[in-house]
C-alpha cells in the first residue's frame, strides 16, 4: 500500500507552488478514503489549476447546425498566428450565441499565416491542408477567453476551453502571454 502525506499549507498556497512548478493540478481526496482502482467517486477529484488567455476567432470547423471547434490565434506584428482548435466549454446555448456571431464575419481567405501545418505530435495532429477544404474562415474581429493547462513545444495550447467572448479587447491587441 502506497500513502501519500498531505500537503503542507492552505489551499491558495499549494495551488500557488503548483503553478510555479508549472504542474496540470493535484489529486484531492478525503482523508479517511482509500484508492479502489477502477472506480470513481466524488472523494478523489482531479483539481487542474489552468491558464487563461485572449484569442481571436479565426475560423471553425462545421458541423450539422452551428460549429464543433474554433480555430483561434494571436498577433505577433501584424501576423495572426493559430494557437489551435478549441472545442471543449461550450453549452448548447452558447455554442448558438457564438455561431450567431461568427456567421456574418465568413470570408474566403484563411487568415492565420502558419495554416496549413504538417507537425504531428504527441498531443494530436497540426491543420493539414486537406483538413482546410473542410474549415470556414472569418474576419479575426472575436476575441474569446480561452482555458489551457499549457502551450505544447510546437506552439500550440492543450486542453483548451471557451470560457466567452470579449467585446472589451481590439484583436490587434492580443498577442501570445509568457507565463512568469
Amino acid at each position: 500500500m502506497l500513502l501519500s502525506d498531505a500537503l503542507p499549507g492552505s489551499a491558495r498556497q499549494i495551488e500557488s507552488a503548483v503553478c510555479r512548478l508549472q504542474l496540470e493540478g493535484v489529486v484531492a481526496k478525503r482523508r479517511r478514503s482509500i484508492y479502489e482502482p477502477g472506480k470513481r467517486s466524488d472523494a478523489w477529484i482531479k483539481v487542474r489549476f489552468a491558464q487563461h488567455q485572449e484569442l481571436v476567432v479565426g475560423g471553425y470547423k462545421p458541423n450539422a447546425t452551428t460549429f464543433d471547434s474554433l480555430l483561434v490565434g494571436y498577433y505577433e506584428g501584424r501576423t495572426l498566428i493559430c494557437a489551435g482548435k478549441v472545442r471543449n466549454g461550450f453549452t448548447p446555448h452558447t455554442r448558438a450565441e457564438v455561431f450567431e456571431r461568427l456567421s456574418p464575419l465568413a470570408i474566403k481567405k484563411c487568415p492565420f499565416a502558419n495554416l496549413p501545418t504538417s507537425r504531428t505530435t504527441h498531443w494530436g495532429e497540426g491543420i493539414s491542408a486537406e483538413e482546410m477544404t473542410k474549415l470556414r474562415w472569418v474576419k479575426p474581429v472575436l476575441v474569446a477567453e480561452i482555458s489551457f493547462v499549457e502551450w505544447t513545444r510546437d506552439g500550440s495550447l492543450r486542453h483548451a476551453a471557451f470560457l466567452g467572448l470579449r467585446d472589451d479587447k481590439p484583436p490587434r491587441e492580443v498577442r501570445r502571454e509568457v507565463s512568469g
